[in-house]
Parts: structure tokens; C-alpha cells; sequence
């Protein structure tokens, strides 16, 4: 038996992998809106055979939804999520809008499943580097408790929508033309180019993106007292992410240990090979569910064997957000 099911935001680089992995993994449906702003109405897009007419994003959009999926941005989640919750729909959020909050859970199907049951019509999906970044970690931290986390991410354009991919692809034939990048969706020419991440400086000097990491893993993790800290940067590349994580452990681990956990962990692939120099890159990982790990080693500087560095990437459009929407609405059935 399928739900009657709603995307919102269908026509951005998200909703449009919603599309992709629904019709992947046979996802039961009886009924399906798909919901944009106003630009996008009257848009006819394809799917499993049937042709589909984009509506307008309102608060009227939810009669007889059981499931939303909203990657609209976090403005107008915080605008229609109530209205879609109100009409009887379970809102799967994709936006950093009810991340943080107390009553919403934040869940990743590998990590906490069970607090889906918990939710009061709205469930949260963590941010795309926190995704990637810990799915990896959890089988580790079960086993031998994290207790210091330092990531850098290597960010695709991707994070920031499909305008973001556009301009990369754009600039990259402007340069090699000899001319000027065109400049719109990021500040900074992003072809041939790396810069720190693109969201809003706190005061404490960090941006938004390198709090997410924190906050998100803490709630996930139900661990507040696990120490992370995170560098975010944008770098030249479509949709996948890629991050270099150290960690420091309660107890000695060997990289052989974390090697044969991470071979069992679900949604993780090992791509480990010291003898050909092949680790994880971002063409790997594109278009793949899974998170890839490598680079596994001793942090020799930490003192009894209690460190550990990894290098993972991971689609940030699947797994990174649309795969993991689905994921929990597919535990919601």
C-alpha cells in the first residue's frame, strides 16, 4: 500500500534527486504533488511514465498528503511545514530550519532510526556535511566512544543548489576562454578556485556551515559532550563532498579495527588502497549511496594509539539530502 506524497521544491537540484531515487528504489505512492514557487507553475515534468504538473507552493497544498518532502529552503519550510502538518502530513525537512529544535527529531536511518517514531509531524534532515561526515564515525564511536572530532570538508557546488553547479560549469568555459567568470551564485569565482565556505560568520569566527557540523553531530550522536570542530571550504567540483576527519578515541583503536567496523557499518564502502595510492575521490562517490572511506591510519601524535584520521566522500545530493529524505520516509510506511 502507498502514501499519497508531496515534494516541495521539485524543480531545484534536490527535489529533482528526489525524483531519481523514488523511482530507484520503487518507493509506494498512490498519489504525487509536485510543489515549486510560483516561477515553476505550470511546469510538466515526467515521471514513472505519467506527466506531471508543477502547483504553487502554498499552505493549501496539503489536503489528504501523508508524507512531504521539503527542499524549499529553510524560509518557506518554516512557512508551510505547520500548514502540512496541520492538514495530517509528516514533513521531512531538508532545510536547517527545525534542526536545532528540541521537539524535532534529526535523524539519519544508520544512526537513529528510532527517534522517527518520535516525531510530532516534523523530521528533520541533518546537514549535508554532517551526513557524510558521520555515518562513517558512528560504527567507530559504538565501539570505542569519540571523544574529540576535527573535520575538514572539501565542499561540492552542488550544497549550494543547482544555480551553484550552473555557474562552476560556467565559469570553467569563461576562464578557458579568456574571459571574466560571471559571479552570481557564490561572492568568489568558484571554477579553478578554493575558499572558505559561503554561510555567515558567527562571532566566535566560525561560519554557520562549521556549527551545523557541531551542534547536528551532538544531537545525533546524543553525546553533548563529544568535542568536534570543523573547516568548511568550497572547492571546483559538481555534487560530492569529501572530508578528512581525525579522531581521538576513549580507548586504542588500530586502523585495522576501524577497517573491519567500517566493513560491516550500513551506508559505508571501504576503498582503502595503500598499494595503488587509490583513496575516495569525489567521481567515485557521485551518483553512489553509499559513503566511501579511506586514508585510514594512526594519528601518531595522539599519545596510546587513541587516534585515527579517515578521508571520506559522499554524494551531497543523495545521501547527503535527497537519499536520506527517502530513507526515513520509507521507515514511515
Amino acid at each position: 500500500m502507498g502514501c499519497n506524497l508531496a515534494i516541495a521544491g521539485v524543480t531545484g537540484a534536490v527535489g529533482q534527486e528526489f525524483l531519481n531515487i523514488l523511482a530507484e528504489r520503487d518507493f509506494p505512492f498512490d498519489s504525487l504533488k509536485m510543489l515549486a514557487s510560483s516561477r515553476s507553475v505550470g511546469k510538466k515534468i515526467e515521471f514513472g511514465g505519467k506527466h506531471y504538473v508543477v502547483e504553487e507552493l502554498t499552505a493549501k497544498s496539503f489536503a489528504r498528503v501523508d508524507v512531504a518532502l521539503f527542499s524549499a529552503g529553510a524560509s518557506r519550510s518554516k512557512e508551510f511545514a505547520p500548514a502540512a502538518v496541520e492538514a495530517g502530513a509528516v514533513v521531512v525537512d531538508n532545510s536547517s530550519a527545525f534542526r536545532m529544535d528540541p521537539e524535532v527529531p534529526l535523524v539519519i536511518p544508520e544512526i537513529n532510526p528510532e527517534k522517527i517514531r518520535q516525531n510530532k509531524g516534523v523530521i528533520a534532515n541533518p546537514n549535508c556535511s554532517t551526513i557524510i561526515g558521520i555515518v562513517p564515525v558512528w560504527p567507530l564511536h559504538k565501539a570505542n566512544p569519540v571523544r574529540r572530532m576535527v573535520v575538514s570538508t572539501y565542499q561540492a557546488a552542488s550544497g549550494a543548489g543547482q544555480s551553484a553547479m550552473l555557474e562552476l560549469e560556467e565559469q570553467t568555459r569563461e576562464i578557458l576562454a579568456g574571459k571574466e567568470p560571471t559571479c552570481k551564485a557564490f561572492a568568489y569565482q568558484i571554477a579553478f578556485n578554493v575558499f572558505s565556505h559561503d554561510s555567515a560568520l558567527g562571532p566566535n569566527g566560525y561560519n554557520q556551515e562549521e556549527m551545523k557540523m557541531v551542534h547536528e553531530t551532538r544531537k545525533i550522536f546524543d553525546c553533548p559532550e563529544i568535542a568536534v570542530t570543523c573547516t568548511c571550504i568550497r572547492i571546483p567540483v559538481f555534487r560530492a563532498h569529501c572530508e578528512s576527519i581525525n579522531l581521538e578515541f576513549a580507548q586504542p583503536i588500530t586502523p585495522d579495527e576501524v577497517r573491519d567496523l567500517l566493513n560491516t557499518a550500513p551506508g559505508v564502502s571501504v576503498l582503502d588502497d595503500r598499494a595503488h595510492n587509490r583513496f575516495p575521490m569525489p567521481i567515485d562517490a557521485s551518483g553512489k549511496d553509499d559513503i566511501l572511506v579511506g586514508r585510514i591510519r594512526q594519528d601518531e601524535s595522539v599519545p596510546e594509539n587513541r587516534g585515527i584520521n579517515i578521508w571520506v566522500a559522499g554524494d551531497q545530493l543523495r545521501k547527503g539530502a535527497a537519499l536520506n529524505a527517502v530513507q526515513i520516509a520509507e521507515k514511515l510506511l
